[in-house]
C-alpha cells in the first residue's frame, strides 16, 4: 500500500504541468482518506473489549455448612465463552495472538512512515519548482485522517487483543478452574503458566514502540478478570474471611508478573492498573457484620434509597466500577462470603437463592 502511494506521488510530480502546488492538496487528501481506509480494514472483525467480556451471573448466596459444596461432577453455571485449553490458537485463526500482533505492527509501521511521505512531497515540490523560492512555506501536507485512525486502531487492537487472550483464550481457566471449592488447591498458578508464553509472543512479535502498550493492556485484562471471579464468579464459589490471605498473595503473583523483577513494565504503571484490585480486596478480610454495615449505609446515601419501598433495602445497581464505596461491589463480596451471617442477611433482604 505505501509502496503505491509512493510509485502514485512520484508519477504525479512526472507530470509536465505548471500546476503542482494547486492540486497537490486533492492528492494527498485523496491518499489520505486512502490509507484511513486500509486501517480501518486492518482492525476490523477483530471484536471489541465489550464483545468479550462475560455477561455477569444472577446474584446467589453461599449454601452454608460444609466447605465440601463442590462435585467433581459439577461444572460452572456461567454461561463464558470457553478457549483454548492451552491458550494457544490455531495458526490459521485470523484472531489468533500472533496474527492480532502482526496488525498491531501493520499499524504502527504504517504510522511511523507517515512522515517519511510528508518529507518526500516537500522534497519533490521543491525540485519541480525549483526556480522559486521554498514553495512548501505556508503549505500542509498532514496524513491527519490515517495518522487519528493509527492511534485509535492500535488502542483498540492492544484492548481487543488483551481481552480476547484473558476471557476467550484462558477463560477454562478463569471459570472452570480459579478459586473452585478448595481454594488452596485452585490458586492462581496455572493462570500465571499460560500467561508467560503469552508474555512472550507478545514480547517477540510486537514493535518495540508499542510493546508496551499491549503488555499493558493485557495487564489490565487480567486484572479486571481476577477481579470478576472474586465479585462474579458463580455460586461455585465460596470465600471465608481467612481465604483473603491466599487470595491477596496471588494478586501479588500477578502483579510480580508484570513486573518481572524490573525487567517488565515501570512499577508505577502495574501499581495505577491494579489499584482497583488493590482497593477491593481489603473487603474480602472484613467481618460479615461491618460489610453489612458498610451495604446499608451506601445504600442510603444514595438515590436509590428515596424510591425504593418503605423498609426495604433497593438492590443495587451493577455498574462494573468495583470499589468499596460501591453498594453493588460490597453486596457481591456478601454473596461469595461463606458465613452465616451474610447468608442470613441476603436471604432475608433480598430472597438470593443457594443455587441459580
Amino acid at each position: 500500500m505505501l509502496r503505491i502511494i509512493g510509485e502514485t506521488l512520484d508519477a504525479f510530480f512526472e507530470l509536465p504541468i505548471p500546476m503542482h502546488p494547486a492540486l497537490l492538496p486533492d492528492l494527498t487528501a485523496g491518499l489520505d482518506r486512502s490509507l484511513q481506509l486500509y486501517v480501518s480494514k486492518a482492525k476490523s472483525g477483530c471484536g471489541s473489549r465489550s464483545s468479550f467480556m462475560p455477561e455477569l451471573p444472577p446474584l446467589t448466596r453461599c449454601e452454608v455448612g460444609s466447605k465440601l459444596l463442590f462435585k467433581k461432577k459439577e461444572k460452572p453455571q456461567n454461561p463464558q465463552h470457553r478457549g483454548p485449553q492451552n491458550g494457544a490458537t490455531n495458526g490459521t485463526d485470523p484472531l489468533g495472538l500472533p496474527q492480532l500482533c502482526v496488525r498491531l505492527n501493520t499499524l504502527q509501521y504504517i504510522r511511523s512512515e507517515l512522515e517519511n511521505l510528508e518529507k518526500k512531497i516537500k522534497t519533490c515540490l521543491r525540485n519541480v519548482e525549483s526556480a522559486q523560492a521554498d514553495i512548501t512555506n505556508g503549505l500542509e501536507f498532514k496524513f491527519e485522517l490515517c495518522q487519528a485512525a493509527c492511534q485509535e486502531g492500535i488502542q483498540h487492537l492492544c484492548e481487543t487483543t488483551a481481552y480476547k487472550v484473558t476471557f476467550f483464550d484462558l477463560g477454562h481457566i478463569l471459570w472452570d478452574t480459579l478459586y473452585i471449592g478448595d481454594i488452596a488447591s485452585s490458586r492462581v498458578d496455572l493462570l500465571l503458566r499460560e500467561l508467560d508464553p503469552i508474555l512472550e509472543t507478545i514480547s517477540g512479535t510486537v514493535h518495540i514502540k508499542v510493546r508496551n502498550r499491549a503488555i499493558t493492556a493485557l495487564m489490565k485484562a487480567t486484572f479486571d478478570g481476577f477481579l470478576l471471579v472474586i465479585l462474579a464468579g458463580g455460586p461455585l464459589r465460596a470465600f471465608t474471611r481467612q481465604d483473603s490471605q491466599i487470595i491477596e498473595g496471588d494478586f501479588r503473583s500477578l502483579r510480580d508478573l508484570f513486573l518481572a523483577d524490573g525487567d517488565g513494565l515501570p512499577e508505577e504503571l502495574v501499581d495505577k492498573a491494579s489499584s482497583q484490585v488493590k482497593n477491593v480486596l481489603p473487603l474480602l478480610r472484613t467481618e460479615s457484620e461491618g460489610l453489612i454495615e458498610r451495604f446499608k449505609r451506601l445504600i442510603a446515601d444514595s438515590d436509590q434509597s428515596r424510591t425504593a419501598s418503605r423498609g426495604k433495602l433497593p438492590m443495587p445497581t451493577t455498574t462494573g466500577h468495583w470499589s468499596p464505596n460501591d453498594a453493588n461491589t460490597v453486596l457481591r463480596v456478601l454473596c461469595y462470603r461463606h458465613e452465616e451471617a451474610a447468608t442470613r442477611f441476603l436471604k432475608k433482604t433480598y430472597g438470593l437463592p443457594k443455587k441459580l
